[in-house]
């Protein structure tokens, strides 16, 4: 494991964070922990360090949808390693946040061995995930993987836009919603259809709930 690695711990709970922390750095001397607890402050903590080595980043993080904060580090910051930590223990859903570009996913419920494991794993360069989503039948998900990084292209933006037009939003109530002109509105919803390979705004609702339906954890 690489020696005064800094790692942000993106989470809501402080608790978490802190007995994250506090579990690792026994196993992991000289690494420094930044933390954030929202999509906000994420974004601010990134800016401000730009010399991370990695984000631990939590599935359900506020201010975000689905995965799109991963889709947001991955376009904003392609060379820093994200790797999912969650509370749940769905394989498809693991294997599904490495199809959007994670370096790994980690489910809370792991012992603190299997974690800094993981971790020295992608610090190395690797990818790491549990043994439930490596022995996983591709057949069970392949279908949607074509569709997975198309939706994975999208910038942070066209993101928000397509779950908004999938919830049903007029161009002009998505405008309000952003704060931007339904003329950018209009831009993106024309990059996503591309993007996507649709034609119309049905046919983009379909596909935004059906990789959604693969995205997001089992209530």
């Amino acid at each position: 494991m690489g020696e005064n690695a800094r790692i942000i711990v993106a989470d809501d709970h402080p608790l978490f964070r802190e007995a994250l922390q506090q579990a690792l750095a026994p196993a992991m001397p000289g690494v420094a922990f930044l933390e954030a607890d929202s999509f906000d402050s994420l974004q601010a903590t990134v800016a401000a360090c730009d010399d991370a080595d990695l984000v631990l980043l939590d599935l359900e993080m506020p201010g975000a949808q689905g995965f799109s904060v991963l889709t947001w580090l991955r376009t904003e910051h392609p060379a820093l390693p994200v790797v999912l930590v969650s509370a749940t223990n769905d394989a498809a859903v693991m294997r599904r946040a490495v199809d959007l570009g994670a370096a790994g996913f980690i489910p809370k419920s792991s012992p603190v061995d299997t974690i800094s494991e993981a971790i020295g794993t992608v610090l190395e360069g690797e990818i790491w995930l549990p043994e439930a989503a490596l022995a996983l039948d591709e057949s069970q998900f392949s279908a949607d993987n074509e569709l997975a990084r198309r939706v994975a292209s999208l910038t942070p933006q066209q993101f928000r836009v397509l779950d908004m037009l999938a919830d049903g939003l007029l161009n002009k109530q998505i405008a309000a919603e952003l704060e931007v002109s339904e003329a950018t509105v209009k831009a993106h919803v024309t990059a996503i259809f591309r993007k996507l390979g649709v034609r119309s705004r049905t046919q983009a609702a379909v596909a935004a709930r059906r990789i959604e339906s693969t995205t997001r954890p089992p209530p």
